[in-house]
């Protein structure tokens, strides 16, 4: 028989995201960020390439990178609002870790399956983080795909792309649940 961990599954089922917007101060230091990394690098990984990386970003790197999403934005020709949504995501953020991930060349695990795992390694930072009592939140956005943000804000290479940026911090709102999928509509027993 198993052994359940009822407390771990209740946190599975009622876990919830808090928005970025809403994370302040104080935010995790290096001593207790670093156990939320390791939790997350227990990722599935097929071959076990680790197929991903941490750029942690601290306040003072927040506006560098703030400056760099308006003008690439100004450079796309987005509308204000796009321009300006980029720029929050850094602007209003105190701590935050770019989950990059980094394709490798393997006969054995396709790029696809590389790419799952770094979503499992996202997902996994946030849920670490949440589950040490901090806020969190994964954002992408426009920044995120862009090739020229990505190689000006963090020096990435051609097999190097933005998986997620997980913004971490002290929880000032809880947020309200939202709707959750029907299971029982989206589940085919076979």
């Amino acid at each position: 028989m198993p052994t359940p961990n009822p407390d771990a599954l209740h946190f599975l089922q009622t876990r919830r995201s808090r928005p970025a917007k809403t994370l302040t101060t104080p935010v995790p230091d290096q001593d207790t960020l670093l156990p939320l990394l390791t939790a997350a690098s227990r990722s599935p990984d097929h071959g076990k390439l680790e197929p991903w990386r941490f750029i942690v970003i601290d306040k003072p790197a927040m506006g560098r990178l703030a400056d760099i999403a308006e003008v690439r934005g100004r450079a796309l020709g987005m509308a204000d609002d796009q321009v300006q949504k980029g720029r929050d995501q850094f602007d209003k953020g105190h701590l935050a870790v770019a989950v990059i991930e980094v394709h490798k060349e393997s006969t054995k695990v396709p790029a696809l399956e590389q790419t799952y795992a770094v979503g499992g390694v996202c997902l996994g930072l946030v849920n670490a983080a949440l589950a040490a009592g901090w806020g969190a939140n994964w954002l992408t956005g426009w920044v995120s795909h862009d090739r020229e943000f990505m190689q000006e804000a963090f020096g990435l290479p051609d097999n190097e792309r933005i998986a997620g940026i997980i913004h971490i911090g002290t929880e000032t709102t809880p947020p309200p649940d939202r709707p959750r999928p029907d299971v029982a509509a989206i589940t085919t027993w076979l």
